[in-house]
């Protein structure tokens, strides 16, 4: 028989000594796990907020896809091809004009010239793939990333500005109003708060995403437009509107769902950071938020049309009222509540849908309802930011909503008009007739369906 008695002392060393090892390796692991979700490295935090800043910036370039088919199924059938191509032309040419002077306009150097506006420059990264160290804590992110997310909100506001002036305004001019927008109107008042410019530091001003910055920006901008360019022919008879039916309400209806869509990137990139938990919950937070403001405001929406409509509900009163949600909460989409949230929606939403009839009232055609849902639900957002951010005052509020009102519109309203004085921004009545697929281009989004009929000359 075997002795086992000598053995007994090593295997209750060893066995002593592997628990211990097991517990100091568990300890440690916890430890490790503790400090990654507290403190994570500049260059893994460099990497998140960087793939922040470019999922942000493609969500919201796909929002130019959704202006496009919400624009084109809200026009009449002989309109719809030259919506299409003034909205992938105002993306691209808004996105030279942001690089050749804009951005830097908007951030360079901006309390050297009184918080009022920065350099008029090219702007070009501070960093490229080809740096051997490239430095992560200077910022926490890559230059180009932020300059994509920064150039893609600039293209949202001159699609605002297209689906307001549509069925009548002659594209070129379009064009030269879209390069002046994204070149020098929007980047100044951009420069106030983003740029931490005088409505920043002096008042506080608060837009988180961009209710007024970007969204009523743009409301300003087609409004200056829509007065001068005057409503489509037929639009207004005897002082009553005529209701000019959209070519399709399901592609109208795709461009809304496109938009809801690219909105999380819109809003949810807006926090800046995704380097950290609590920026990680915070951007959880703002998608939340951001979902049901459009949800209740689609809900809202469609009770007020069904009520205005004696028991019809509109399709396109419906869709708008989702965008007004959405513009509403993008002031302040992080602090409210969910429910605060909905409340923020569906207000916008009163708002959006008794806009529009105001503008019939007042005979001003704006084809898509681009001023009542960016313009009017972009000032109530804005405004509503106090009552859920503390750090915010209704007086600064008050004074950016104006100062940045007055600022986009007049300037807006004196480019309309040196651009109607001298190349003219109205087709003729002939071409406005035949639609701006023939006249403008020469040919139509849907041949099947369209008169094949020329414009008469301009006299």
């Amino acid at each position: 028989m075997t002795d086992y008695t000598g053995a007994q002392p090593s295997l209750r060393a060893r066995a002593t000594r592997l628990g211990a090892l097991a517990l100091a390796a568990l300890s440690f692991t916890a430890l490790a796990s503790e400090s990654a979700y507290a403190q994570v490295s500049d260059e893994t935090a460099y990497i998140f907020n960087t793939l922040l800043f470019l999922i942000g910036g493609f969500l919201v370039m796909w929002m130019a896809a959704g202006f496009a088919m919400l624009e084109a199924g809200f026009v009449r059938t002989k309109h719809a091809a030259v919506i299409c191509l003034k909205n992938i032309g105002l993306y691209s040419v808004a996105g030279l004009m942001f690089f050749v002077i804009g951005y830097n306009l908007m951030y360079s150097g901006v309390g050297d010239h009184g918080g009022f506006f920065g350099t008029p420059s090219m702007w070009s990264p501070s960093e490229t793939a080809a740096d051997d160290a490239i430095d992560v804590t200077a910022a926490g992110y890559s230059s180009a990333s932020d300059w994509f997310f920064q150039m893609v909100f600039v293209a949202t506001t001159a699609s605002i500005v297209s689906g307001a002036v549509a069925e009548r305004v002659r594209i070129g001019s379009f064009f030269i109003f879209t390069a002046v927008l994204a070149g020098v109107i929007y980047p100044i008042q951009g420069s106030w708060e983003w740029g931490a410019g005088w409505l920043d530091s002096q008042f506080g001003f608060s837009d988180f995403a961009g209710s007024t910055l970007v969204h009523s920006t743009g409301g300003w901008a087609a409004l200056a437009g829509v007065i001068l360019l005057g409503a489509r022919r037929g639009r207004f008879v005897d002082g009553k509107p005529v209701t000019m039916h959209g070519s399709s309400l399901p592609l109208a209806t795709l461009g809304t769902f496109i938009l809801w869509f690219g909105w999380f990137g819109f809003n949810g990139a807006s926090q800046l950071a995704l380097g950290s938990a609590a920026d990680a919950t915070a951007v959880s937070q703002i998608f939340a938020n951001t979902n049901m403001a459009a949800a209740s405001g689609v809900v809202t929406a469609y009770i007020v049309s069904m009520l205005l409509g004696k028991g019809k509900a509109n399709l396109g009163s419906v869709l708008n009222g989702a965008l007004a949600g959405l513009v509403a909460i993008t002031a302040e989409p992080l602090t409210p509540t969910i429910l605060e949230a909905i409340l923020i929606g569906g207000v916008g939403a009163v708002i959006a849908t008794f806009g529009a009839v105001l503008m019939e009232a007042v005979r001003l055609d704006d084809v898509v309802g681009a001023i009542p849902v960016h313009l009017m639900a972009g000032i109530w957002g804005t405004m509503a930011v106090p009552l859920t951010n503390s750090d915010a005052s209704f007086l600064g509020q008050a004074v950016g909503v104006g100062a940045i009102g007055a600022f986009v519109f007049v300037t807006s309203f004196v480019l309309w008009l040196a651009l109607k004085v001298t190349l003219g921004i109205r087709l003729n009545p002939d071409e406005e007739e035949v639609g701006g697929d023939l006249s403008e281009l020469g040919h139509s989004a849907y041949p099947e369906f369209t008169p094949k009929s020329e414009p008469k000359p301009a006299e």
